[in-house]
């Protein structure tokens, strides 16, 4: 949209003004918002044309005063002009500052993010998980990615980040990072907390999100049933590292560990509770909350093997944990050799700790949660799957009721 700038030179008499030369100044107003400042020219209030804004007479003197205002405005039209090429918001303050060389210096987005992620990687360990920093990163990354795809540049004036930019992100993190619609969310949430960071500093004028929205779909979480939790635990395997991976993958089935948790526990962690078991105290490094959990007999058995472990005793750890994608690569393995035709990862294993080990037996999603160390109830039930079985076990017991209730009746 055009915006009608009207730019005006007048005298400005000083208080108390009796007589003698008077600065000239040049007024700028646009959508009747003004702003002024002086030219540094002065002029007899006799010799003044309000009319045409300029100086009378025909001598050098006054011709050059009035050239130099005629350059002025000329200046004034050209800030303005680039502020519209930019489109940059338009206000007789802008204009005026455009001219004068001043105002809030340029804030760019991958500097933003940049300083974002530094100082969030000073607090790994804190208050954020390795886990949270390195999306982070990932981010960062993308960002610059579509920006030189997107507008041939490596930086971006946050100013300029409009609803038109979002949509633009977003469709370039499914067609071009072919990212699945849930990650895309994930990804945008992240974005919106550099947006809110700007928006938060004043160095936006608007939320480019006001009229975005992204809406998780469910996803049906890989589980093992106990079926083949008994067959990955009664599998003999060749190599040492299978065998170290399925047993770390077993304990955190029967603990309902993290990656991040099992791969830094500590012996020290594991000490008698409240009924005088074994017991493991942790906390979680995703959300810093406490994790007290009691080890069933099969997470006992695998603890028994590794006592005596030469790496484990060293660092004074639980299990010999490798990388989190060695592990997952591993566990593709595994799910091979012993016939189980599901996508196996090390996060598979809370979720089967959540359902197949607990809920599935009657425990309180409660005392699930707590276990797990969610700060939400709502977010145990998501792992509150009711399994076939489950459903099966308790239609018979509810024919068996009704069998014996009918057969009392008669």
């Amino acid at each position: 949209m055009k915006t009608k700038i009207s730019l005006l030179f007048y005298l400005k008499k000083p208080k108390n003004y009796q007589k003698g030369p008077v600065p000239i100044y040049l007024r700028i107003t646009v959508e009747s918002k003004r702003a002024e400042f002086t030219t540094g020219r002065e002029c007899e209030p006799s010799r003044w044309n309000a009319v045409a804004g300029r100086v009378f007479g025909a001598k050098e003197a006054v011709k050059s005063v009035n050239s130099y205002l005629g350059n002025l405005e000329q200046q004034l039209l050209d800030a303005h002009a680039a502020l519209v090429r930019d489109d940059a918001l338009i206000t007789a303050e802008t204009i005026k500052n455009k001219f004068l060389g001043v105002g809030p210096a340029q804030r760019l987005l991958m500097e933003v993010i940049a300083d974002h992620n530094e100082r969030m990687k000073a607090l790994v360990g804190q208050e954020y998980a390795i886990g949270t920093f390195n999306r982070y990163k990932v981010l960062e990354r993308h960002t610059l990615a579509f920006l030189k795809g997107h507008f041939n540049t490596g930086d971006f004036d946050i100013s300029r980040i409009d609803f038109a930019f979002i949509a633009d992100y977003e469709f370039y993190l499914r067609s071009v990072r072919k990212m699945g619609n849930n990650a895309v969310v994930k990804h945008m949430k992240m974005f919106r907390k550099i947006v809110n960071i700007c928006l938060g500093n004043g160095w936006m004028n608007l939320d480019p999100y006001l009229n975005f929205k992204g809406k998780f779909k469910k996803v049906d979480k890989a589980i093992l049933t106990k079926a083949e939790l008994d067959l990955m635990a009664s599998k003999e395997f060749v190599s040492d590292r299978l065998a170290q991976v399925r047993d770390t993958f077993l304990f955190c089935c029967f603990t309902g560990l993290a990656y991040s948790n099992i791969q830094r526990l500590q012996r020290s962690q594991i000490t008698r509770g409240i009924d005088g078991e074994q017991w493991i105290f942790s906390q979680r490094s995703k959300t810093n909350v406490k994790s007290h959990i009691p080890l069933l007999p099969e997470a006992l058995q695998i603890l028994d093997r590794y006592k005596d472990h030469q790496l484990c005793e060293s660092r004074g750890l639980v299990l010999p944990v490798p990388s989190n994608q060695k592990m997952n690569d591993y566990l593709k393995e595994i799910a091979v050799i012993c016939g189980i035709d599901k996508l196996l990862t090390s996060h598979v294993a809370r979720h089967t700790f959540a359902t197949t080990i607990t809920l599935q037996n009657g425990v309180p999603i409660e005392s699930v949660s707590k276990m797990l160390g969610h700060t939400n109830i709502r977010t145990t039930q998501i792992y509150a799957k009711i399994l076939d079985t489950k459903v099966s076990e308790d239609m018979q017991a509810l024919k068996g009721r009704l069998s014996r209730k009918s057969g009392t009746e008669g």
